[in-house]
């Protein structure tokens, strides 16, 4: 430690004057409390925390905290020794003007609590922290960083827009790629993830949290800093020079964001003056069970500024184009992971958190009013209605829902042995019986190839030769599935291991023609997607998807139509190794279809040379068909070339 712990109650003496108000704005202090207090502080990181200022010609920073049970709180830093400087209380909040602390120093808050105790944190509302495992806060000024990406924000509304493709790369910033012992800057990063990216033609990329954490194995999932891109991998600024370059690319940046936990860690939020301040007072509502977390007061009205604050930071002030909520479903329900006894029911009597509730709609009216042109994804894995139901309409108001029922079916039974596909079939049609309850992305992420579960490759049943044809198969399911796409990182060359955040992927089997053809298939498929609007204009839209045939259990063939208001696919996907050449199929319409794709090509890692000739379909015995070529594995994409002579 840099410095020995001091008795700060004992050092309780003023030493700063400091009613100032924020020159951001016009208003005072008291109003923007005032508003911080009622919930709609959405821009409070504007003014509470460490900001640069001038008194009397002089410079230093503005500190204003928000501790209302404290008994005293004050700033330790590099500039004063360490030893703690005094703020006055500004009722609910702690304020004052230091001099001569400057931009780039570390500090901390002394908080004597409630019950006379010291302690040291870490600003809630800090731009930037000190690396792990060193938990201080770092002075930061006024953003002076020059944005480049006006093309991009001016388009934005238009490329979001749920007619449009959305295929999203998730990310682990620390191990897409290592080139020493210690992971790469956002900076150093940005050249190389944007050529992958744009070569392999995904719309977004989606960062695991790149909020502050403490710990490198909660992935950023366990956040400490809601307004700090963690300083693992840079400056603020190079975050901002990661989203700005994938802005110019063409390439939209989701990140995931934590609203429903928080960790213990002493330097934290927990128990913040002395009471349960972010978190809720009761355990029951409080503390999550299975994390050994904290659990936000959703109905507290600072909690939720701070929340939405957070939420407008990242979506204003880093550019980011869209927020993907982690672990709604625990946010959503007071009996989540808990036994009956163990939870308390709400004021109507059910199980519904509804001061979560709110604060989700909270965080899309604000969407809504302030930045519309984002997206706010909701990873909510049960029944709950109304998810991407507009706010107008009684919904919750997220854009989209990850569809993890869909990920569970189509997992599962890939795992099974492809001779009991046959008796499983319904598993992998159920999800089209429900694709349009909601406006759905169909997730393959960081969740199944960790925790023991393997890679996506390891995970296909039968024999393992036949790893990479199935992948290339799940791969063609989810693109032509209806709903938006979203690969985590490796999946898309096969990673053969399981991932783990202290390495880098595997690149050197990118050597492996096999694995080159892979990749190869994710840049075709989602050049397939971008240039058709038939597999993306209905992605949401129940007139977009027709089944051709579903009850083919014999074969385990599927066959279905993608459709826009100008365009009709034929999708048929084969999950069995058997080749059936010639091989009788219906199709939708008499005529002449034109094979538009093929997994099976030599350039994707199959067998065929090129694509087949165009198959005449007619009335077989009261059903139009026709004799197509449907390989081991096999995804098929056939469009209509022309009518049947009549």
């Amino acid at each position: 430690m840099r410095r020995r712990q001091q008795d700060l109650r004992q050092q309780c003496v003023r030493t700063v004057t400091p009613t100032v108000n924020c020159p951001k704005t016009k208003r005072d202090l008291s109003e923007l409390t005032d508003e911080f207090c009622r919930g709609v502080g959405w821009q409070a990181w504007r003014w509470l925390g460490a900001w640069p200022r001038q008194r009397n010609g002089l410079a230093g920073f503005q500190f204003n905290v928000w501790a209302p049970n404290a008994e005293h709180v004050g700033v330790v830093g590099d500039w004063n020794g360490w030893r703690p400087q005094w703020l006055e209380r500004q009722g609910a909040l702690w304020s004052g003007f230091l001099g001569d602390a400057v931009e780039g120093q570390l500090y901390k808050l002394a908080i004597v609590d409630v019950h006379g105790m010291p302690t040291e944190r870490a600003d809630p509302f800090a731009r930037q922290a000190e690396l792990r495992p060193g938990t201080a806060s770092k002075l930061v000024g006024t953003s002076t960083y020059r944005w480049h990406d006006a093309a991009w924000m001016r388009k934005r509304a238009q490329v979001q827009a749920r007619d449009q493709p959305l295929a999203i790369y998730e990310v682990h910033l620390g191990s897409w790629r290592r080139w020493g012992d210690d992971p790469p800057t956002c900076r150093e990063l940005a050249k190389p993830l944007v050529e992958h990216v744009r070569k392999l033609g995904f719309t977004h990329v989606e960062f695991l949290p790149p909020l502050e954490h403490p710990y490198d194995p909660s992935w950023g999932y366990q956040v400490t800093g809601y307004f700090a891109p963690t300083s693992r991998w840079g400056t603020p600024d190079d975050f901002r020079y990661l989203v700005e370059q994938l802005h110019i690319a063409g390439i939209g940046v989701l990140i995931d964001w934590v609203p429903a936990h928080f960790p213990k860690d002493t330097h934290g939020l927990a128990r913040f003056d002395g009471t349960p301040l972010y978190e809720h007072a009761d355990p029951q509502r409080g503390e999550h069970p299975d994390w050994g977390t904290l659990i936000f007061d959703y109905g507290r009205p600072e909690v939720q500024s701070f929340l939405l604050a957070s939420a407008h930071y990242w979506l204003t002030e880093m550019h980011v184009d869209g927020l993907r909520v982690d672990a709604v479903a625990s946010m959503l329900y007071l009996d989540y992971s808990r036994q009956p006894g163990q939870w308390t029911p709400n004021v109507q009597g059910g199980n519904w958190n509804l001061e979560a509730i709110e604060l989700l709609r909270a965080l899309n009216r604000m969407i809504e009013m302030e930045i519309p042109d984002v997206l706010c994804i909701a990873e909510e894995s049960t029944s709950f209605p109304n998810v991407t139901l507009p706010l107008a309409d009684g919904g919750l108001g997220f854009a989209y829902k990850w569809n993890m029922g869909w990920m569970h079916d189509a997992l599962g039974y890939l795992a099974l042995d492809p001779i009991e596909r046959s008796r499983h079939h319904d598993q992998i049609t159920f999800s089209t019986t429900y694709a349009h309850a909601e406006h759905f992305v169909l997730p393959l992420s960081h969740d199944e190839v960790v925790h023991g579960k393997g890679s996506l490759v390891r995970k296909m049943g039968g024999q393992w030769q036949h790893g990479l044809d199935q992948l290339r198969l799940l791969l063609g399911y989810q693109w032509l599935h209806p709903g938006k796409k979203l690969l985590f990182m490796g999946q898309e060359f096969g990673q053969d291991r399981e991932w783990n955040q202290d390495y880098g992927l595997d690149w050197h089997l990118v050597a492996d023609p096999p694995r080159l053809g892979l990749l190869a298939w994710v840049a075709h498929l989602n050049s397939l997607y971008r240039l058709n609007k038939a597999l993306h204009a209905g992605d949401c839209d129940l007139k977009g998807f027709d089944w051709v045939e579903g009850n083919n259990h014999d074969e385990s063939i599927l066959i279905w139509q993608r459709k826009s208001a100008d365009q009709a696919l034929v999708c048929v996907l084969h999950f069995t190794p058997v080749d059936r050449r010639d091989h009788w199929l219906p199709l939708p319409l008499a005529g002449t279809w034109r094979y538009v794709t093929s997994s099976a090509l030599v350039e994707f890692g199959g067998d065929r040379d090129k694509l087949p000739d165009p198959v005449q379909a007619s009335d077989q015995y009261g059903r139009i068909c026709a004799q197509l070529d449907v390989g081991p594995f096999v995804v098929l994409v056939l469009e209509r070339a022309t009518e049947a002579a009549t």
